[in-house]
This record gives C-alpha cells, structure tokens and sequence, in this order.
C-alpha cells in the first residue's frame, strides 16, 4: 500500500523498474522500449502518481504545450463549421494525447494577430508551432523560422523554406476525378475550383485539367468558389447559365460540390444521370449529400498526427534536417459519379 502522494519511487518498485526509466518514460523520452513504456503507464495509473509538471519543465526546458495555429479559416466559429479544420484538430489532439503533450489554439487571420502569435511563441511559451494556413502569401512560415521557433506546416510553403511540412498530392487528386469522368463516359466536363490564391486549389485544377487533356479534351471551363457550399452553389448556377451542356462536375472540396447538388437539383437535373460530380476531401459532407458524394479522399487526420509527429521529433533532436511527407488520395466511390 502507497502512503501519502505516490512518487516516482513508488512508479519504479511497482513496474520493477529503475526510477531513472520510469522518468525517461515521464518526461517524453523516446529510447524507452514500447514494453516497459507499457509497464511503466500501467504503474503510473495503479499508483495515482502524477507527476510535477513545473519540476519536469525546469529538467526538460520544455512546457509540454505546442501551438496550433490555424490562418485562413476566416476567424472566429469558421474554425469549428468548417470540416477541413476540424479534422485537423482532431488529428493533432489524438496523437499529442498520446505522447502527454496538448495543444494550445491560436487563430492568425490578421497582421496583428500573426504578430501577437509570434511574440507568444517567441516568450517560450510553448516548445513549438503547427501551422495549418491556405494562404499561399502566408507570412508565418519565415516569422517563425527568424524567430527560432520549432514549426511543422500542413501543405507546402507559398516559396522553398527550410521548414518541414506534410502535404497531399493535390494534383494526383485531380487525375483521380478527371478519370473517373472518363470511365463513366463524360465528355463535357467543367470544375468548380477552390480560392486560386491557395496552392492546393491550383494544383487539383492543374492535374485535372492536364487529365482531361490528355484524354482528348483540351478546354476545361472552371468558376473560382470560396471553398463553402454557398460558393459552390453561386458556381454551378454560372456554370448552367454558361455551359448549360455540362454533364460533369468536379468540385475542389466535398462543400462546394454540395453546393452545386444542391443546385442542380432544383434546376430539375438528376445527379448523376444528367451531372456527374466529385467532390474532394472525403468529409462529412460527402456521406451527407443526397446522392453521397463520390469525391477524393485528403486523408487529414492521418496527415495532421504526422505533422504533430515530425514536431515531436524535432523537438526531441533540433538537429534533424527539415522533412517533406506527401500523401497520396484515393478515389472513393459513392452515388454521385
């Protein structure tokens, strides 16, 4: 029986263990062999022990918190309407859980607020950065780089830094649409494109447009949207009134392409007998459409815990080179294509 507040030495006589690996295994360290990782948790919580988190920070310098900054969802509740964000908070929260670290949010849609974030983050106040933007002019990447600060980007730089980032292949997700349109015989094809200021929105158009070219068909007409169902909506009502022979959409993301169901539908075109569309991301809104969305899978939870990863990693080595990993998509086929 444990008498009083548990302490370490109590964690290490009850794993069996020295109290030297039983605080390796406390404060993050990652030459612990996974079984006595285990035995180590597993005493942890027989015991009660928690442990001193301040004395901890004073031994690693570390504070055991990692920002997530979040830039272009429009500030404010846009963050939690719109699923890409969600999605990758989701990720980051699951797999920081893990290894005792949280994270701490912070919105930079705005000159100020990217400089408030910089100053917080240059104060220490946390061991390091996720940056998720879709700005292809976002400046954050090389403040926090001057800054010194530890980062890992979701989707590649707007320029070539020394910054490791986890990405998609945003055009191979463009071929994936271009040839499902092919396969099921369309041949007048349009795309709903995301903001074109954003990298990924360029490049889903880019590999879907080389695509269909290659496939015959040299003039693809595209609407830029806004990345919401409304901007999908606005889309496809131009489309109709410009190309009103189109029998194929491919939307940038799984909102716009609702959106443009959505009016489709009440313009008395069957989805997918008169219009084919594909959507893109695989989110919530692609099993909710009616038809379910056949759309590209952006596998994002997956990608934001490898963005968390490779932080981790930096932090526990700054010496570890910048890193590039990127996803491939996947075609997931439902009703509406």
């Amino acid at each position: 029986m444990i008498r009083g507040i548990p302490t370490l030495e109590d964690v290490a006589r009850v794993a069996g263990v020295s109290r030297a690996t039983v605080s390796r295994v406390v404060n993050g360290t990652r030459n612990v062999d996974p079984s006595l990782q285990e035995t180590v948790r597993d005493a942890i919580e027989r015991t009660g022990y928690t442990p001193n988190h301040a004395a901890r920070s004073l031994v690693t310098r570390r504070t055991g918190t990692v920002a997530l900054i979040i830039s272009g969802a429009g500030g404010g509740s846009d963050v939690f309407v719109d699923p890409f964000f969600g999605r990758v908070t989701a990720g980051v929260v699951d797999f920081l859980r893990g290894h005792g670290v949280h994270p701490v949010l912070m919105l930079a849609d705005t000159d100020d607020a990217r400089v408030e974030v910089v100053e917080f983050l240059k104060q220490g106040s946390t061991d390091g950065a996720l940056l998720v933007t879709t700005h292809a002019a976002e400046p954050l990447p090389d403040r926090l780089l001057e800054a010194g600060v530890p980062a890992v980007l979701y989707a590649r730089p707007g320029r070539p830094l020394p910054v490791s980032f986890v990405d998609l292949d945003h055009q191979a997700g463009g071929r994936l649409a271009a040839a499902r349109f092919t396969a099921i015989g369309r041949t007048r094809v349009a795309a709903i494109a995301g903001p074109l200021d954003v990298l990924a929105s360029q490049d889903r158009l880019t590999g879907f447009r080389d695509a269909m070219a290659r496939n015959g068909f040299p003039y693809v007409p595209a609407v830029e949207g806004g990345f919401t169902a409304d901007s999908g909506a606005r889309a496809m009502r131009r489309l109709l009134a410009e190309y009103p022979e189109v029998d194929g959409v491919f939307a940038a993301n799984d909102l716009m392409a609702q959106g443009a169901v959505e009016v489709l539908q009440a313009a008395g075109k069957r989805v997918p007998g008169d219009v084919a569309v594909v959507g893109f991301d695989d989110s919530a809104p692609a099993a909710a459409c009616r038809p379910p969305l056949t759309t590209i899978r952006q596998p994002v939870e997956q990608m934001a815990a490898k963005m968390a990863e490779v932080l981790l990693r930096t932090l526990d080595d700054p010496e570890e080179r910048p890193r590039s990993i990127i996803f491939e998509p996947e075609l997931v086929l439902r009703a509406s294509a």
